[in-house]
């Protein structure tokens, strides 16, 4: 191949790249009107009296979607009413806030219109020591106020952190949950 027959390949491979990634940003979907809904897949903490522990994966916003997932923890103790949600999110820290929430919210809601699946479940008995180990984990989590798309860390390196710090667990996340091996 000539020096020309070369550079149009690559002119059209970038051509083709940019309009993948503008396909993947189309107007049509806006994060601000996504559904965040619950999926319907835990169980009614007012009508479940057991424990429950869920790690979720959804697919990430936009072209990210395409390679990428976005995971996060749900857990409820025995007769709680409520579920407490673990995750990391990046845009909180362009508002000065913490890139880590704790809060007692939805457990599986879509992800900005990506349906969540339950990468891991625990139910029942003994699950409330593993609530307690997760939730000490969490409040442990060094990068409370960093987040990097790539490498890390991010949403991943979050839920990879808990992995590591309560094996007992036994979590091992997608390929598709990048940045869960910053940790390592």
């Amino acid at each position: 191949m000539n020096p020309l027959q070369i550079k149009t390949i690559r002119f059209l491979l970038v051509l083709v790249l940019h309009g993948l990634i503008l396909a993947g940003c189309s107007t049509d979907k806006d994060w601000r009107t996504a559904s965040r809904d619950s999926a319907g897949i835990a169980p009614d903490p007012a009508s479940t009296n057991e424990a429950v522990l869920q790690v979720y994966g959804a697919k990430a916003w936009g072209w990210r979607g395409w390679f990428a997932i976005h995971t996060w923890i749900a857990a409820k103790r025995t007769g709680e009413t409520s579920y407490t949600v673990y995750d990391v999110v990046g845009w909180r820290s362009h508002h000065n806030q913490p890139v880590l929430n704790i809060r007692y919210d939805v457990p599986d809601r879509y992800w900005y219109g990506e349906k969540p699946e339950v990468i891991m479940e625990y139910r029942g008995e003994g699950v409330d020591s593993l609530i307690n180990s997760v939730d000490k984990a969490a409040n442990s989590y060094p990068w409370k106020t960093t987040y990097k798309v790539f490498p890390g860390p991010n949403s991943n390196t979050f839920t990879g952190w808990i992995a590591n710090q309560v094996p007992e667990l036994n979590l091992n996340l997608p390929f598709a949950a990048i940045g869960s091996g910053y940790t390592d």
